[in-house]
C-alpha cells in the first residue's frame, strides 16, 4: 500500500493506520475460529464479541509499538513510508499514549468478557511480537520470521482459550499450522520487496543469502505446511470435508511454490503472497465448516 499520491490521513485514520487492519483482520478472524472450534455448541455472544474486540486492541497497540519502534526503518521503504509513524504525523508521545489505553482496554475487555488466562496469554503473546520480535529478532538474524512465527501464529489459541479456559493440544495444531505458513507466506513478499529490505538495512533472507536459498525455504516450508494441515484430520478434530479442503489448498500452494522456484519473477512472487492470505482465510474457514457437519 502506497500513500504517496493520496489525500492527507485524517487523525482517526492515522491512529486506524497504525494498528495494520489487515494483519489484524486477519489474526482476530483466526481467533474467532479457534473460539468457535473450541466447543461443539455455539460461542456465548459475550464471549465472542468481547474477546474478539479486545484481541484486536491488544494486537492494534502492539502494532502501534511495532509502528513506533520501527519509524526509522519505515521511512527507507516504499512500502512503510506512508505510515503516519515514519512521517512523523504522529509523535511518539502520541503513539504510545495510544498504543497504552487501546492495550489496556482489551486487557480489561479480556478480563470480563473471557477470562484471565486469556487476557495474559493475549498480552504476553503480543509484547513478544512488540518486543521479542521487533527489538531483538527481526534485526539481529534472517530467521527472524521463524523464530518470531510464533507470536503471529497464536491467535486462534487465543480465542480456544477464550472459550474454553485451556489451550489443549487441538488449540496448538491451530497455532503449528499458521507458525509453518509464515515463512512462505512473508519471504514470498521480502522476494518483491527485497530492494526496500536492502535499503532498511534488516537482515532478510533474500539479502543474506540470495533468491534461490529463498525460494528453496519457501518450497520447503510449504511441503511442511501442507503436512501440519493434516494433523488435525489425524488427530480427529476434524473430518474428510476438511482434508479434502487442506490437500486442494496446500496443493495450490505448492503449484505456487514450485513456479516460483523454477522461474521466479517479482510479479508472480506478489500472486504467491496474496494467494497465501486467501489460503489461510479458506483452511480456517473449512475447520470452520468441517466443525459444525
Amino acid at each position: 500500500m502506497t500513500q504517496a499520491n493520496l489525500a492527507p490521513m485524517k487523525k482517526w485514520q492515522q491512529y486506524w493506520a497504525l494498528t495494520k487492519p489487515r494483519v489484524t483482520q486477519l489474526a482476530v478472524f483466526c481467533a474467532i475460529i479457534g473460539m468457535f472450534l473450541a466447543t461443539p455448541g455455539m460461542v456465548p455472544w459475550s464471549v465472542l464479541i468481547g474477546g474478539s474486540i479486545g484481541i484486536w486492541l491488544l494486537a492494534g497497540a502492539a502494532f502501534a509499538v511495532n509502528c513506533l519502534v520501527e519509524q526509522k526503518l519505515d521511512a527507507k521503504m516504499r512500502r512503510t513510508a506512508w505510515r503516519p509513524s515514519a512521517t512523523g504525523e504522529l509523535g511518539q508521545k502520541q503513539i504510545i499514549v495510544f498504543a497504552l489505553v487501546i492495550g489496556l482496554a482489551g486487557m480489561v475487555l479480556l478480563w470480563n468478557f473471557a477470562n484471565p488466562l486469556t487476557m495474559w496469554a493475549t498480552l504476553i503473546t503480543f509484547v513478544g511480537y512488540a518486543i521479542i520480535y521487533t527489538l531483538l529478532l527481526k534485526p539481529a538474524t534472517p530467521q527472524n520470521i521463524v523464530i518470531g512465527g510464533l507470536s503471529g501464529a497464536m491467535p486462534p489459541a487465543l480465542g480456544w482459550a477464550a472459550v474454553a479456559n485451556d489451550l489443549p493440544a487441538e488449540a496448538w495444531l491451530l497455532v503449528l499450522i499458521i507458525f509453518t505458513w509464515t515463512p512462505p507466506h512473508f519471504w514470498a513478499l521480502a522476494l518483491y520487496r527485497r530492494e526496500d529490505y536492502r535499503q532498511s538495512g534488516l537482515p532478510m533472507l533474500p539479502i543474506t543469502h540470495g533468491e534461490r536459498f529463498t525460494l528453496l525455504h519457501i518450497l520447503l516450508y510449504t511441503l511442511v505446511l501442507i503436512a501440519a494441515t493434516i494433523l488435525p484430520f489425524i488427530y480427529k478434530m476434524s473430518g474428510l470435508f476438511y482434508l479434502a479442503s487442506a490437500l486442494v489448498l496446500g496443493g495450490m500452494f505448492l503449484a505456487y511454490a514450485i513456479a516460483l522456484f523454477r522461474n521466479y519473477s517479482d510479479d508472480l512472487a506478489k500472486r504467491t503472497f496474496r494467494f497465501s492470505i486467501i489460503y489461510l482465510s479458506l483452511l480456517f474457514a473449512a475447520l470452520l465448516i468441517d466443525h459444525y457437519l
